[in-house]
């Protein structure tokens, strides 16, 4: 800025850009560079003229040669060295253009920047800062590699390319591997940026033949290029690999950058690093006893004279950090054991197994599974690690704890302040602590006091650390720097070396169980097995391997060092020393979960199946087969197999989509069946499938050949030697003659037992099995898994649509859980499925829970139906097909009678019209055929004789009266057949609701009025067995019945029908008929009757009209009722107010009272009316 004042912010934004993309730059090729042979090359000028021989000479201050800094002197004479000012070899000192530059870094004029003597000065070896390769002198025929391998048994050689991401093969060699399905993919882009066109992929396996090793993944179609990319090469050639990683690793290392992050970690926080012990200041550790716990006192062990004086020095140190402080008396001491450390100091254990910690209550917080630690690696390219200064001693104990930690040493009492190593609680407590310190802090995980960090760039690990260093100091925790590894590619963690490809064995710690001896007793047996299945995880089939020597773990197991156990100890040797590789697991990436059995044990794999078509194992385990696992049938086996897979990586496995795979086909039918389990599956498969409802994946079928693992573990166990099938001899003898015969022998004879009396044992069954010439070929294709055509043994045909579910159990056929049968028993199977005479349903379940054989169940439908006590016994058949009555055309055509009763001391003859539902009912008490008669005469003469009458057998429906009475009014008589009453339905269902109907009207009437009341509402009410869903009534006499609801409808009450105006005429033509005109109030004569041989006349006044032609008329105070015909008008004298009106008085009533017509002449001196009565 000083330099230039008329610099503008945008000029100085982009000076700062260039200087930081120069310091990156720098920082990328810092480091252990090694650059051999390089040659360089002066540029030449472009069109400059040919140089012509001339004296050399010194070029003057700040001229430059045509070819820049890189160019000699004229006349072709170098330099004798580097340059002071640059370091660069193609100019003289004088000559350089650095001479007056300002270094950035130093600050000094006169060389380039970075190019510094205090630098220089710091390291004696000649490291390349930054160098420019204008050309590297190479052979112009480099050697190739190449490398053959196997593909569908075709041999095809390959160019091994690092650099290529894909293995492609040339479309000639696809052709000669038989065509294998192509899966459509994009083209390729070439190193030189042009297209190659790919006609597809397909995943494959393949053998190595230059290592040897064997492999899988992707493979793509070319025109004519044969490449072995990095996928495969990784499986097939990965010591060469690991060392080129090795190599680029350490030129790509960022020490550096490394050393300044450490640098800033150390100036921020400063406390972490300080030398000396820390303090815990979020918590204090509080050890609780057990109940009833007594207090345990040891003394103090004598220490040897030479280590007096450590022993001394160390519990002053301690002492003066405060970790322990002395004490005169305590229930509880233990004492100390003095460890020397390899840098040569010692450390001091209290010996608290000699009673604290069996009184202490364990802390419960679990330490974390190393696989679970490993599985948060993935995507870390960038390692380190962080050990704890004395990480116990910086927790401090609670003061009601203290006492406990009391320890015995040669100088007295002391209690620990701090929390020791050695008791039992310590290691959840710090576990505990450290879990919340880090929790939620991406890429930092840990095991116990051994912190991991990781990063997937050098920007993401220098956070992660950065994080995990705030939490460390507001922890109060502190680290030794000299102990903590920073910035690492790879770093060995837990017994294991983690890089980004994954995890595999610590050389050392596989060195150390080669180099072991064999084991000669039960405790080095235990510590040589302890050591393997630490990396158990990285052998699949490990428990195979190890099982002669599990064998001696067994109880009561003799000691005996075979030939097999040494063998044993060998291949687990040699299998440690080959090359394991497991990857780290990632959520993002597809997983495949494999289980295989054997005889004597069983086997699984999880795997990551990545884009390019390679798979890497995450975790192997294995386990060997119980003594009764080992009597399952092999489908049984593998289906353990997979459900122990499943299990043992539930952690990874469960809320995921995973793929299943096997090499045993039929369980994909059991496993993997979208429609259910199937029925006929043996338990013991149900129960595992049922286990595998809970998980989410796919099921598929891996040929025997192709199932292997993707590493050289698969191909050393697969050598091992299998347990041979045991041969067993068995020796017959004739059977002892009479005289020869043992006193049992003699009783059977005397008391022989019928065969048939004795119950099948499956013994029996595994003998007739294997003569049986059908079973005997079934069980034989069961075992190999190959069976004949259906030409050859047709017979065979029935087994074979069922072979995923046949087994062979014992010498025993079973289907599911079912034995199959021979021929020779089946007979007797038969008979004992029939013991107790089932049905054929239930005969038909016994036997699908027992035994299975071909048509089955035709021949128990055959026994069942030809024993004589179950045909003797046996129920009703199945219904006939209905055989309705005939529809009647007319009402009372056809009508059903019967009686009902008794009921209150009475019987009811219930009559009901087929056709309409009319109902009639005669009441009676006793039910004679000649009560029967009178009361059929008594309705017939209603309603007339009907076609046919239907009734049952009852002696008075069965008399030759009543055949008589029908056959002499021309009534077919039909009756039902003895002991079937749905013949006569119609009586029998209209008895039902006749009793119902009654009990429901019980009390509320005599009998002969509830029986009125019923039919009454039972002929008025509409039903849909009716036709037209209308009233009995108005189906069988064309008209409702009126009753008291009628009165609730105004129009029914107040309508009136037509006059009858043709009889009216007539009758006022035969009489001489005229009309009378009466109004209240008028004088007249009424017809008196008080003496009805000579009736009169009286004087009396109409007081009111009662209707058209009535009135009633005021006799000497009497009211009487008279028709028009019954008055006279009477004479008076008239006055204003007396008018004859025919207009009916407001007050008179005509609604009620019946009426005449007003033009009828006087009726009879005997008759009180005369002529029609009139409708109202």
């Amino acid at each position: 800025m000083e330099a230039k004042p008329e610099l503008t912010l945008r000029d100085a934004g982009q000076l700062c850009m260039q200087f930081n993309k120069l310091q990156e730059d720098s920082l990328l090729i810092q480091g252990d560079i090694a650059v051999k042979s390089v040659k360089q090359q002066a540029k030449k000028p472009a069109r400059s003229p040919k140089p012509q021989p001339q004296p050399q000479q010194r070029k003057k201050k700040g001229q430059r040669g045509a070819s820049g800094s890189t160019s000699t002197e004229p006349g072709g004479a170098k330099p004798p060295g580097p340059c002071w000012h640059c370091g660069d070899e193609g100019h003289f000192n004088a000559n350089c253009p650095f001479k007056a530059n300002k270094c950035r870094v130093c600050s000094a004029v006169g060389h380039k920047d970075g190019h510094c003597e205090k630098r220089k000065s710091k390291s004696q070896s000649k490291t390349v800062k930054q160098i420019t390769v204008r050309w590297i002198d190479a052979e112009p025929e480099a050697e190739r590699n190449y490398a053959e391998v196997v593909i569908h048994d075709v041999k095809v050689t390959l160019q091994v390319d690092t650099g290529s991401d894909a293995t492609i093969i040339a479309h000639e060699d696809w052709k000669k591997m038989g065509r294998p399905t192509l899966t459509p993919c994009s083209n390729a882009t070439a190193v030189n940026g042009s297209s190659l066109r790919l006609y597809g992929r397909f995943r494959t396996k393949f053998y190595c033949t230059l290592t040897p090793r064997s492999g899988s993944g992707m493979c793509y179609v070319s025109d004519d290029v044969r490449v072995m990319g990095r996928s495969w090469l990784n499986q097939a050639v990965p010591e060469q690999l690991q060392d080129l990683k090795l190599i680029c690793a350490s030129i790509a290392q960022p020490k550096a950058d490394a050393t300044s992050t450490i640098t800033e970690l150390q100036a921020e926080f400063p406390d972490v690093f300080r030398p000396g012990l820390g303090r815990c200041t979020k918590t204090k550790a509080v050890l609780q006893l057990e109940p009833n716990a007594s207090p345990v006192f040891r003394r103090s062990r004598p220490v040897p004279h030479a280590a007096v004086a450590d022993v001394e020095d160390e519990l002053d140190r301690l002492v003066d950090m405060g970790v322990l402080s002395s004490t005169n008396y305590s229930d509880w001491a233990a004492p100390i054991v003095v460890v020397k450390k390899s840098n040569g100091r010692i450390r001091l254990c209290a010996d608290y197994s000699t009673g604290l910690n069996d009184s202490l209550k364990l802390h419960q917080y679990p330490l974390p599974v190393p696989e679970d630690i490993f599985s948060t690696l993935n995507g870390g390219r960038y390692f380190s690690l962080i050990d704890f200064s004395e990480a116990y001693l910086q927790i401090e104990v609670a003061d009601e704890s203290k006492d406990l930690l009391t320890i015995a040493t040669h100088r007295g009492l002391y209690r620990f302040n701090r929390l020791p190593f050695g008791v039992k609680s310590a290691p959840g407590i710090f576990q505990q602590i450290v879990n919340a310190m880090l929790a939620d802090v991406k890429g930092a995980t840990a095991y116990l006091d051994d912190v991991i960090v990781v990063g997937k760039d050098i920007a993401d690990h220098r956070k992660n650390l950065r994080e995990t260093f705030r939490r460390i100091a507001d922890y109060g925790f502190r680290v030794q720097l000299d102990k903590c590894s920073f910035f690492k590619h790879e770093i060995k963690y837990l017994g294991f070396v983690v890089d980004a490809q994954g995890r595999r064995p610590d050389p050392a710690k596989i060195a150390a169980i080669v180099n072991m001896p064999n084991p000669t007793d039960l405790a080095t047996l235990r510590s040589f097995l302890g050591m393997l299945s630490y990396y158990g995880n990285f052998v699949d089939k490990m428990r195979h391997i190890r099982a002669p020597l599990d064998e001696l773990l067994k109880k009561d197991a003799e000691w005996v060092w075979t030939p097999e156990r040494q063998e044993a100890v060998d291949r687990a040797k040699q299998v440690l020393q080959s090359d394991l590789l497991l990857t780290h697991f990632d959520p993002n990436v597809d997983m495949v979960v494999a289980g295989d059995a054997s005889n004597y044990g069983i086997g699984a794999v999880i795997l990551h199946r990545f884009r390019d078509g390679s798979e890497k194992a995450i975790a192997y385990a294995s386990r060997s087969l119980t003594s009764a696992e080992r009597n399952y049938a092999q489908i049984e086996k593998e289906g353990l197999a997979l459900v122990f897979a499943v299990k043992k990586f539930h952690k990874f496995l469960h809320g995921r989509r995973f793929l299943l795979q096997t090499d045993h086909k039929p369980l994909l039918t059991i496993f993997g069946c979208r429609q259910g389990i199937p029925v006929y599956t043996a338990n013991r498969l149900q129960r595992w499938a049922t286990t595998l409802l809970g998980y989410d994946f796919a099921i598929e079928h891996q040929r025997t050949a192709d199932f292997g693992q993707a590493d050289a573990l698969s191909r050393l166990i697969a050598t091992y030697p299998r347990v041979e099938e045991e041969e067993i001899v068995i020796a017959t003898s004739k059977l002892a003659t009479p005289e020869k015969a043992s006193d049992d022998e003699r009783l059977i004879g005397e008391h022989p037992i019928v065969s048939s009396d004795l119950p099948l044992h499956y013994k029996t069954i595994q003998q007739e099995t294997a003569n049986d010439a059908v079973l005997t070929a079934v069980v034989k294709a069961v075992k190999s898994g190959r069976w004949p055509t259906a030409d050859r043994l047709p017979s065979l045909s029935a087994f074979q649509k069922q072979k995923d579910k046949l087994l062979v159990t014992d010498g025993c056929l079973l289907l599911g859980d079912r034995v199959v049968v021979p021929e020779n028993l089946q007979t007797a199977v038969l008979t004992r499925l029939h013991a107790g005479h089932p049905g054929i349903v239930r005969m038909k379940k016994l036997a699908r829970r027992h035994v299975y054989w071909p048509k089955i169940d035709a021949a128990i439908e055959r026994t069942v139906k030809e024993c004589k006590q179950c045909a003797t016994t046996a129920k009703n058949p199945t219904k006939t097909t209905l055989q309705s009555w005939p529809k009647p055309e007319a009402p009372w055509e056809r009508v059903h009678a019967d009686y009902a009763g008794p009921m209150n001391g009475r019987y009811y003859l219930v009559i009901v019209d087929a056709g309409t539902k009319w109902m009639e009912i005669a009441e009676s008490t006793t039910m004679t055929a000649d009560i029967t008669i009178d009361n059929l005469n008594r309705i017939f003469s209603s309603y007339g004789f009907p076609k046919v009458l239907v009734t049952d057998n009852g002696t008075q429906f069965t008399s030759r009266k009543f055949a008589a009475f029908c056959m002499r009014n021309g009534i077919d008589h039909v009756r039902s057949p003895p002991f079937h009453p749905q013949s006569n339905g119609q009586a029998e269902r209209f008895i039902d609701t006749f009793k119902r109907g009654m009990a429901k009207l019980r009390g509320e009437g005599s009998p002969a009025n509830t029986l009125q009341q019923f039919l009454l509402a039972y002929r008025s009410t509409p039903s849909r067995a009716v036709p037209g869903e209308k009233s009995p009534a108005e189906a069988f006499l064309g008209r409702p019945l009126r009753t008291t609801l009628d009165l609730l409808n105004p129009t029914k009450e107040a309508r009136q029908g037509p006059r009858d105006a043709a009889m009216e005429a007539q009758f006022n033509r035969h009489h001489g008929a005229r009309k009378h005109h009466f109004s209240v109030g008028d004088a007249v004569n009424a017809r008196d009757y008080r003496v009805p041989s000579e009736p009169g006349w009286a004087a009396g006044t109409i007081t009111r009209r009662t209707g058209r032609v009535t009135f009633l008329v005021d006799v000497n105070g009497t009211p009487q009722v008279r028709h028009a015909n019954q008055l006279r008008a009477r004479i008076q004298p008239r006055t204003d107010q007396d008018s004859f009106d025919s207009t009916p008085s407001p007050i008179d009533d005509s609604r009620t009272a019946p009426q005449v017509p007003t033009d009828a002449s006087p009726p009879p001196d005997d008759c009180p009316t005369s002529g029609p009565i009139q409708p109202q």
